[in-house]
């Protein structure tokens, strides 16, 4: 017999109360985007940890929707949160970066956007870890199933967690996950996106569907098409998925 949905959710609550248990920590903080992913952990950390659990905000001259949708998830699910906010900061380090790549006549426009993206991911990942560092809690990653396949997070920067409790779930089961935990209706709604840079989403910018990357996992059939650029991204991300190479002295 397959287990429900809500035996699942116990079961990942369990879970994450044993992670607290065995690490010696007081509770767990997660990054809250305003995404479905990010709705759903932060659902489950404040069940696993009803006084200990804590969702933090954190907007780089992000949309003011991302913003309020992030405000009705911690709010519905009844979790303490914070909001710190990274964009004048992150606008200042890039400037100073992208001033002496000019100076030294090194820089280059086509590295822009995604030096952008990455260092908005890891500056986020810096400041979720200087919080957790002070109150004693353990970083939870928000990445799902395909996402973990196909190396769509950032290297040290979402990528950079301690536990992972939704990382075997397919992007529909979160959605499943995400009714059952009486997630906000308009998070269930809204196109996944990283929030990375005006009009992006994940969809675009993989190539593909989370629906073909759902099926592609289960030993589906799918278009040939989908299936190369799902198993190239696969490929080409392998290094984040491994500790960085090193030679060995013998």
């Amino acid at each position: 017999m397959s287990l429900t949905v809500e035996k699942k959710i116990e079961m990942a609550v369990a879970w994450l109360q044993q992670q607290v248990k065995e690490s010696g920590t007081k509770g767990i903080l997660v990054g809250i985007s305003g995404g479905i992913d990010s709705a759903v952990v932060a659902n489950l950390i404040k069940r696993a940890c009803p006084d200990n659990s804590l969702g933090v905000l954190i907007p780089i001259r992000s949309n003011i929707k991302d913003l309020e949708d992030g405000r009705a998830v911690a709010e519905k699910a009844g979790i303490k949160h914070i909001e710190v906010d990274l964009g004048s900061l992150q606008g200042q380090l890039l400037d100073a970066v992208n001033h002496q790549l000019k100076a030294a006549a090194l820089y280059q426009e086509s590295g822009l956007r995604i030096a952008d993206a990455n260092l908005r991911a890891r500056l986020r990942m810096s400041t979720l870890y200087t919080i957790a560092n002070n109150l004693g809690y353990l970083v939870a990653g928000t990445d799902n199933a395909a996402e973990v396949y196909t190396g769509y997070f950032t290297k040290y920067g979402d990528g950079g967690v301690d536990i992972l409790p939704i990382s075997t779930l397919k992007k529909y089961e979160v959605y499943e996950w995400a009714k059952a935990l009486e997630v906000p209706q308009q998070i269930i709604d809204r196109a996944p996106t990283a929030g990375l840079w005006e009009g992006q989403t994940d969809e675009a910018e993989m190539g593909t569907t989370y629906e073909l990357i759902d099926a592609y996992l289960e030993g589906k059939d799918i278009p040939q098409k989908d299936k190369d650029i799902i198993e190239r991204l696969h490929r080409i991300s392998e290094h984040k998925r491994v500790m960085p190479p090193y030679p060995e002295y013998k």
